[in-house]
């Protein structure tokens, strides 16, 4: 490196150090910004004039760093603006001054354009123009660098760049799930953050309505005190993005949950008895969010009405509101002042009318300032409360309505509980979103099961909704599901007594009350049965059928629990945790049909079902009688009878066989490998198997472990991969040729590695629980596991069962999140004595932590 570059490099960083330390200091975002860019400007001038550019071009600062800002850690954008194309000499100068960008420590994104260069790609890429709409001369040609900004305004068309940015930013939306209320947002990209503030000073200044909030408020597109507090806003989240990059060492805009409470400190937040530090941070982000998506949308619509000037002829709907363009508006300013209940009536016209798409500014800013005459008298009025049983009960746009009282406060003015929950963090390994943002979710999802254009998606639950009666009735039970989350104690049992104060209130009948009031208590119950218990066991059955009691409660339950799964993460559901919901639907659908739970007519059905799967693969008639006579109840209680024909197909002329037989399959399920394992008994067999998918990255779903009464294994596994989708012809076939060859070779089990934990589960740590209790029956073991997941631990199970020679029989396996809880049902001399039993659990709990 050379001395200039050295020099350069020490001198940035001492001003660089000397600038964040006065921010730490003063907490003040916008003279740091502004310094750090003065640093990197007197940097790149010297660099510049030192190499001895030609008189002929210019250095151009574009994007945030032309604007004017430069956060500690963000990327400098650069455009070298030439008259024409370089030659050889300055080519090799260029590639000199850039070289000396980087050796000084700067991160550099440049760009080498003429203007007529600029101005074709400009036209071309959006992100193009959009960076220049901001370019800024940091030194050189001044003639050169006005040239381009003359033609660059010359050839901005306000409107196309205001439909490409409105259109970019709804596609930026829909990538972070349109929500602002992601767990860990990003301050810069995610809605409600500073890109949307920045997409609307884009759009002004392209269309010369100015580059700042008060500009915007001198042309009366929004008010002096909503410049204000937009302003309040973007310094806030500047704060948060400078103490981001500060404290990571890095350009990082996320606040990922290992961050959130080091920057909540670093901002005054203290942690208390009730609440963390980032609690307090993260609810102040996501209201601040709120009123930044609010403020946007006014924004959005007063530019648009400038630049597509529309002829306004109103329809009147009543005589309170007007319809024009497809915007709801009040008939006079102080019309929710003086008629409160018409807050609710604008969402009930919302829901009902298809052709209303949103509401007029001027509604908006009346709503927001009317929305604290939703008071307890407001709630007590019986013509407010059949407004709101209006909005519920909707034929469609339910979920645009309530999302819409939502972001405008009104929703959480009416009912005071969900207002508790808005912005509440959920400190778990498998929730996506804020309480109040999950619950919205949850009743989109249940929503869509009613709408044919989502038929496709969840077919069966589609079909269900289809003739179920009123289904609003389960938008009120996924509204209560979660409402009591965070008041300590069961949030199940407390939201159960909101529910049912709720549905008294609003006059439900006490049928629709009593099932309302079920969902709320026993949302959770379905996913429990399903993941972590025994299908083939008839009691397990009885005692859910005796839960439900007939089939609209199980036909609610099951659409209700489809849906809540569905609305934690993208990351929870997958097409096992379907078919396991769906299994246990059809079969309490039985039993509540009259079917009384029968060992022996489930094994008859079964049986007979997978012989006509044979018989349909051309096998002879009695070809299946070798295996299956070797195969007790257990077997054909805990397959499906697909499953049993594809086993008994693969294996039928090897029943004896002397040498392991691997088989796999893409999953029945839609999702995933089907691995099944036939191979003479022994006792790490379980252990081997784990190693091999452990070694492969292959994350088990699902286990089904079984031995014939010859002694042999046949085991079979639900396996799921990020690669599966494309390449599983290949892997089938490494799978069967290597985990056969592992099997044959059975040299000494590899040595367990303790795989590392994720960032979400070092942040959320579970405590380790091993509990192992006999059956009722007395005959096996129940082996219930929970720890965070981590590459590799079923592998470590494994292999302590192996050492103790533990029998695995079947196996349970449930990822959420980041959190598995597993269940095992064993058995093995160890267990007789409670001595080896001890040691046993307390080497698992060894095996299990971090």
């Amino acid at each position: 490196m050379s001395t200039l570059a050295k020099t350069l490099k020490n001198q940035l960083r001492t001003e660089r150090q000397t600038i964040i330390d006065a921010f730490l200091e003063n907490g003040k975002p916008e003279p740091l910004l502004k310094q750090l860019r003065q640093s990197v400007d007197t940097a790149l001038t010297l660099a510049w004039k030192l190499l001895q550019l030609p008189a002929c071009a210019a250095l151009v600062a574009v994007g945030g760093y032309g604007r004017g800002e430069l956060f500690p850690h963000s990327d400098v954008d650069l455009l070298i603006l030439l008259e024409g194309p370089p030659d050889a000499e300055l080519i090799c100068t260029l590639e000199q001054l850039v070289q000396l960008f980087w050796d000084i420590g700067l991160e550099i994104g440049h760009s080498i354009r003429s203007v007529d260069e600029c101005m074709t790609e400009a036209a071309a890429d959006i992100t193009v123009k959009t960076s220049l709409l901001e370019a800024r001369l940091i030194t050189g040609n001044k003639a050169l660098f006005s040239e381009l900004q003359v033609r660059y305004n010359a050839a901005m068309d306000p409107r196309t760049f205001f439909q490409a940015k409105k259109l970019e930013m709804r596609q930026r939306h829909v990538k972070f799930e349109d929500t602002a209320f992601s767990l860990e947002p990003n301050c810069k990209e995610s809605p409600g953050g500073l890109r949307d503030l920045q997409v609307i000073l884009w759009v002004t200044k392209a269309a010369g309505l100015g580059d700042s909030w008060s500009k915007l408020a001198k042309m009366s597109l929004i008010t002096a005190t909503e410049a204000r507090q937009l302003k309040q806003k973007e310094r806030a989240f500047k704060d948060i993005r400078i103490r981001l990059h500060i404290y990571t060492n890095r350009r990082e805009d996320r606040l990922v949950f290992d961050v959130q409470t080091p920057i909540a400190e670093t901002l005054g937040f203290k942690t208390t008895e009730t609440r963390r530090a980032s609690e307090y941070l993260m609810q102040r982000y996501y209201w601040a969010a709120k009123s930044v998506t609010q403020l946007n949308l006014v924004l959005l619509q007063n530019i648009e009405a400038y630049l597509f000037p529309q002829p306004i002829v109103p329809r009147p709907i009543n005589e309170r509101f007007n319809q024009f363009n497809g915007l709801i508006d009040i008939v006079a300013d102080d019309q929710f002042e003086t008629i409160p209940s018409t807050m609710l009536e604008l969402f009930a016209l919302i829901a009902s009318d298809t052709q209303l798409k949103d509401m007029t500014v001027r509604t908006r800013r009346a709503l927001w300032h009317a929305r604290i005459k939703i008071d307890p008298a407001f709630r007590r009025n019986p013509y407010n409360r059949a407004l709101f049983m209006q909005i519920i009960q909707a034929p469609q746009g339910i979920t645009h309505a309530l999302r819409g009282m939502t972001e405008t406060g009104v929703l959480g003015r009416y009912l005071p509980n969900f207002r508790r929950i808005v912005g509440q963090m959920q400190h778990d390994l498998f929730h996506v979103y804020t309480v109040d943002q999950h619950i919205l979710m949850v009743v989109r999802n249940v929503r869509r099961f009613t709408m044919s254009e989502h038929a496709h998606e969840y077919p069966f639950c589609s079909q269900l909704m289809a003739n179920f009666p009123r289904p609003w009735i389960l938008y009120v039970a996924a509204l209560f599901h979660d409402i009591a989350k965070g008041r300590g104690g069961d949030h199940s049992q407390l939201g159960m007594v909101d529910a049912r104060i709720f549905c008294q209130q609003h006059g439900m009948s006490t049928d629709d009350t009593e099932l309302v009031v079920f969902l709320v208590q026993q949302h959770l119950t379905m996913s429990h049965v399903a993941q972590k218990q025994d299908m083939s066991d008839p009691d397990v059955i009885l005692q859910f059928v005796n839960t439900v009691r007939d089939e609209r409660h199980l036909t609610a339950l099951y659409l209700l629990t489809v849906a809540d799964i569905r609305g934690t993460s993208p990351k929870v559901w997958n097409a096992w945790k379907g078919k396991l919901l769906e299994d246990l639907y059809r079969i309490t659908l039985r039993v509540l049909g009259g079917e009384t739970p029968s060992t022996d007519r489930e094994l008859k059905n079964t049986q007979e079902d997978a012989l006509k799967t044979l018989r349909l693969y051309g096998l002879p008639n009695d070809a299946h009688e070798a295996l299956w006579k070797q195969l007790d109840v257990a077997y054909f209680l805990r397959h499906d009878a697909a499953d049993i024909a594809w086993q008994t197909r693969s294996f039928y002329t090897l029943v004896d066989s002397p040498k392991p037989i691997v088989k796999a399959r893409l999953a029945p399920i839609g999702e995933g490998l089907q691995v099944a394992v036939y191979t003479p008994d022994e006792a790490d067999l379980f252990a081997r198997i784990c190693s091999y998918f452990d070694s492969k990255n292959f994350s088990i779903l699902d286990a089904k472990i079984h031995t014939t009464k010859h002694g042999y294994a046949l085991d079979t596994f639900l396996l799921s991969a990020p690669l599966f989708a494309k390449h599983y012809r290949d892997i089938i076939n490494l799978i069967e040729h290597e985990l056969t060859e592992q099997l044959e070779t059975r040299g000494p089990l590899a040595s367990p590695m303790r795989g590392r934990l994720s960032r979400l589960s070092r942040t959320f740590p579970v405590t380790p629980t091993v509990d192992l209790k006999p059956d009722e029956r007395g005959q096996f073991y129940l082996l219930n596991i929970t720890a965070n997941d981590r590459t590799g631990l079923l592998y470590l199970i494994a292999n302590v069962l192996a050492k103790y020679k533990i029998n695995l029989h079947t196996a349970k396996i449930m990822t959420l999140g980041e959190r598995v809880e597993d269940v095992f049902l064993v058995d093995g001399n160890a267990l007789n004595h409670s001595r080896t039993q001890l040691q046993l659990e307390t080497d698992l709990l060894d095996a299990l932590q971090i």
